[in-house]
């Protein structure tokens, strides 16, 4: 089944979930936040207790601040907002040591975010004239992966979540569009570069054209787009009503998320490979994570049709929250990689737990209403 087939049949899937069928799903707004602190409050006990497997800059923790940041906002939770705090103290509000990569300074969105609650613009100050230095370079290059290009360019899909919402954010605290203006201009390079327009995903980087899975498919990696359309949702929350690049965001916003849900699996989880699950079984929460945030952000603002989207949603709310274990870690995490792998109910990662929270605190918002 391909083309028009699958939108039919993805439209249509959605349509008999009623709204009375959703309650096979439908958590309480009290178990979502249960499960979420829960999460939350074992990594934060993780990495007391056992310690940081990656320093507190590192792109891993800086998607875990996001989660950790955006349930403090829903919830108010003091001790999360101390917790990031502390981090930015830490760190001098500084984020990572290469200045022109994406993966090192995916913290500045926390600190960015931190600056606007806190009234405190002096924590965005180091991000500010990094960013500065970062607009300053030709950005010319090609794409291919090669030469270290990720330490100058975006040039791999995940460099969606950590790059260009550092930025967005940093125009929300600023009150300046050249930052926005510059990330949209470098977002659509990389999207020209790595979306399949017939497939409606991005490749994860430029060495898997024309790698193909055992069934034949193309490769697309679950948390690759995963991340990507994280990335989607957090530009689009930093944009102005009338910003003039807004709806081409919002087209391959709606075209991504109608791909996805086609996607999942019977589980309610999306696999490592996209194209292939049957030869990638296990649940993996990951991707999965990332996929129910920007499809409930996306309903929570009006973008995508209820009716259609919310099963996905709350089939992937109920997988995510079965992969809690008892002590509150979050198995079936896809290891730090770069394509579809094998995963196990007892591989966990920080950015896991960040893509947990930040779907946690989006579908807090839908069973609130």
């Amino acid at each position: 089944m391909k083309g028009n087939a699958w939108k039919a049949f993805g439209i249509m899937v959605g349509l008999l979930f009623t709204q009375q069928s959703y309650s096979q799903y439908s958590p309480s707004a009290d178990s979502v936040y249960r499960i979420s602190k829960k999460a939350g409050d074992w990594q934060l006990r993780s990495w007391s207790t056992t310690g940081w497997p990656h320093p507190e800059y590192h792109w891993t923790n800086g998607a875990a601040y996001a989660g950790l940041l955006a349930f403090a906002q829903e919830k108010q939770d003091t001790v999360y907002f101390d917790f990031l705090k502390h981090i930015g103290r830490d760190l001098n509000w500084n984020s990572g040591p290469a200045r022109s990569m994406a993966d090192d300074y995916c913290v500045a969105q926390t600190f960015a975010q931190l600056s606007v609650i806190f009234h405190e613009p002096a924590w965005i100050h180091p991000f500010h004239s990094q960013a500065d230095s970062i607009l300053s370079r030709p950005h010319t290059e090609s794409l291919e992966f090669k030469d270290g290009i990720v330490a100058r360019e975006w040039a791999w899909c995940d460099a969606l979540f950590m790059g260009p919402p550092a930025f967005a954010f940093l125009e929300t605290a600023t009150k300046d569009l050249k930052y926005l203006d510059s990330a949209c201009a470098w977002w659509w390079k990389t999207t020209d570069y790595l979306y399949d327009k017939n497939e409606h995903l991005y490749y994860r980087d430029s060495r898997f054209f024309g790698q193909h899975e055992k069934n034949g498919s193309k490769v697309f990696w679950s948390r690759g787009n995963g991340w990507v359309m994280a990335g989607l949702v957090r530009m689009m929350e930093n944009m102005p009503a009338e910003y003039p690049d807004k709806p081409r965001f919002e087209k391959l916003y709606r075209d991504m998320a109608e791909k996805i849900i086609q996607l999942q699996q019977p589980d309610g989880t999306w696999h490592a490979s996209l194209l292939d699950p049957l030869h990638y079984p296990a649940k993996e929460t990951s991707g999965t994570g990332f996929f129910c945030y920007a499809l409930a952000w996306g309903i929570h603002h009006g973008m995508l049709k209820k009716a259609v989207y919310l099963p996905s949603v709350l089939k992937a709310w109920a997988a995510l929250s079965g992969s809690v274990h008892e002590d509150g870690k979050l198995g079936n995490v896809q290891q730090i990689g770069e394509k579809p792998e094998t995963v196990s109910a007892d591989d966990t990662e920080s950015y896991g737990v960040g893509a947990f929270l930040l779907a946690g605190s989006e579908v807090l918002r839908i069973v609130n209403r």
